[in-house]
């Protein structure tokens, strides 16, 4: 499942417990991430899934369960 990659994607980025990250979190606000952890961890998700999240669509994520979906929307 995409949103289980995200978590633990986000929990080895941020040193954080999978169990602890919700879908609906905020990433910045709400997991202390900042805009490279946000990035490194986008490209490392691309590398995962073998595919390109267009730049435009980067900043337009705030939660976990957006990031989720937008994966989602780049394997179709």
């Amino acid at each position: 499942m995409v949103i289980e990659k995200v978590k633990e994607a986000l929990a080895e980025q941020l040193n954080l417990k999978v169990e602890n990250i919700k879908d609906d979190a905020n990433i910045l606000e709400d997991l202390g991430a900042d805009s490279l952890d946000v990035i490194e961890m986008l490209m490392n998700l691309e590398t995962e899934f073998g595919i390109t999240i267009p730049d435009d669509k980067i900043s337009q994520v705030k939660t976990v369960k957006e990031v989720a979906e937008l994966i989602e929307s780049c394997q179709k």
